[in-house]
């Protein structure tokens, strides 16, 4: 117990923010140790999606104190002389954790510079690049919960940091002493000594001038339902809009602002059930051709689009991805490389290889995305990521909604001019080459040990048969099958080109798996996706079974 106060106190006498302080002041006044314990028996760990957590006092949360020793650990691996970008979006404490961490940086004796305001986070991935940065930082959950916040860190590459630089900045944070001895530096000018740099609206203009040059057509004539969820994303995608020729879209005026409550979705994330419906409604109501919507750090791009029978479909991140891919092969040249994740659709590969072009799998995650190879043009997730480029390469070296958004108004545009919909391209592409239908199973679990049974189990009976298939080979990712990095998951390849990969993800509880089933096209494409979603089913009941969750 007096271990614990201790560490409370010595906490508190370093911490900077009023409100952490009067909140860990209560809680060693009431000495509430049950409370106390979960804040400091365990630290918020610095890995490659740099930290996230709930916000609050103590190791174990996001604060002043925890991100001024990010930006030391950062600055000790840099050293002095360096240049680091920083942006934030519009979470609580996003502007004053990216203050402090240009603070800490400046005193460090490494040239910071702050975006402007609170703006999407591929302006920041595109600003290290375009000013010719060592590294950047990033202030933001992207779409977690309203009481979160992280800490996203970017190389000189624009792209995000990968192992061992990840382990070299966690090694260097653990040896940072108390942050009320860092030396600081303010905001006074760009010649001043010890200062860090505010930034002016021409980065964003030049952002803007870069995704406006991506490949996208010359038909204009589209209506467009918006919503950014509450996030940052509205004033940029408009501005694109505008400045590429495009009407301004219609934006859900609930949800047009930022707001870190997020009022009006239960979890700020387009994928989540509920989170569109203000947008759907809105494209109803103004006939909309499609309805876009970025998360609240506009990283990530949903698309909806109308059917014949007046409702809405949301197209999957696999659908969207095959759409640009295809979209952005077709209009570049050369030597060219897409690339998508193990657990996103094949789908790519076959436009790929129909194309000529090159094509890879990585690791999930756009850290691995961004490193595929050399002359990358596109490269996208499942989970709405997408990178689009163009001839001269990619503008952004990470997910970018906005250009995403930007991109996939340009194919519906076309598609409408010619009497058409993004729904009739996927049945184009259904029909040359087959129904990729894809979907996920996951288990949350309370105990994280059942996760690692589960997957020691499946290595020590490997399946024979999933879904009906017959299983036509195991690849065990922990080996670094294919060339990849080890990871802890695995690639089962079944009959009929379909596969299932299953793997614990690496920011919660649960144990995902990803299926997907290839249905050729040989009469009906509605035929074809109704046996793609049978087998589909199919898959999802054995593994349930089969995982003993």
């Amino acid at each position: 117990m007096s271990d614990l106060l201790k560490q409370a106190r010595e906490w508190l006498a370093q911490d900077p923010d009023p409100d952490t302080r009067t909140e860990l002041s209560d809680l060693i006044e009431r000495a509430d140790l049950d409370t106390l314990r979960e804040r400091f028996g365990a630290k918020l760990e610095f890995g490659t999606a740099g930290l996230r957590g709930e916000l609050g006092a103590g190791p174990n949360r996001m604060n002043r104190v925890t991100v001024m020793r990010a930006a030391a650990g950062l600055a000790e691996v840099l050293g002095p002389g360096k240049h680091v970008v920083i942006g934030y979006d519009a979470r609580y404490k996003s502007d004053v954790f990216a203050r402090d961490t240009a603070a800490v940086l400046t005193g460090a004796g490494i040239h910071a510079s702050l975006l402007p305001r609170a703006l999407p986070t591929p302006v920041l991935a595109f600003a290290v690049r375009h000013l010719g940065a060592d590294a950047g930082v990033t202030v933001t959950a992207s779409h977690n919960p309203p009481r979160d916040n992280g800490y996203k860190v970017y190389w000189g590459d624009g792209s995000q940091i990968v192992p061992p630089v990840d382990g070299q900045i966690s090694a260097a944070i653990d040896g940072v002493g108390r942050v009320d001895e860092l030396p600081l530096g303010a905001p006074v000018s760009a010649t001043t000594a010890g200062s860090f740099t505010e930034l002016g609206e021409d980065i964003l203009d030049d952002y803007i001038e870069a995704v406006t040059a991506l490949p996208l057509g010359r038909a204009r004539t589209l209506k467009v339902a918006y919503t950014p969820l509450h996030g940052v994303g509205a004033g940029t995608l408009t501005g694109a809009f505008l400045a590429a020729g495009f009407a301004s879209p219609m934006a859900v005026e609930e949800q047009r602002n930022p707001d870190p409550a997020f009022p009006t979705v239960a979890f700020p994330n387009p994928e989540e059930p509920g989170a569109m419906d203000l947008a759907l409604a809105l494209g109803t109501k103004i006939g909309a051709d499609v309805v876009l919507a970025n998360d609240p750090d506009a990283d990530r791009c949903a698309v909806g689009v109308p059917q014949r029978d007046g409702t809405w479909r949301m197209l999957t991140g696999d659908e969207v991805g095959a759409l640009l891919g295809e979209y952005v092969i077709a209009n570049t040249g050369g030597d060219r490389l897409v690339a998508t994740t193990i657990v996103s659709s094949s789908l790519l590969g076959r436009i790929a290889a129909a194309h000529g072009v090159r094509y890879t799998e990585t690791l999930t995650g756009f850290k691995w995305i961004m490193r595929a190879g050399e002359g990358l043009v596109f490269g996208y997730e499942e989970a709405l990521g997408y990178s689009v480029g163009s001839d001269a390469g990619l503008p952004v070296h990470d997910k970018d909604g906005i250009g995403a958004a930007l991109t996939i108004a340009a194919i519906a545009a076309e598609a409408k001019r010619a009497g058409r919909t993004l729904l009739d391209l996927l049945d184009d592409q259904a029909r040359r080459y087959g129904v990729h239908a894809t979907s996920q199973l996951s288990v949350r679990v309370q105990d994280l040990s059942l996760i690692a049974d589960a997957m020691a189990r499946l290595r020590a009976e490997p399946a024979k048969e999933l879904g009906g298939r017959a299983v036509e080979g195991i690849d065990d990712l922990a080996k670094g099958e294919g060339g990849l990095p080890p990871t802890d998951g695995l690639r089962y390849r079944l009959a009929g080109g379909a596969r299932v990969v299953v793997r614990p993800s690496g920011t919660e509880p649960k144990l995902k798996c990803y299926l997907e089933v290839v249905v050729p096209v040989t009469g009906e494409v509605a035929e074809a996706r109704a046996l793609a979603a049978e087998g589909l089913a199919a898959l999802t009941s054995d593994l349930e079974v089969t995982l003993g969750l």
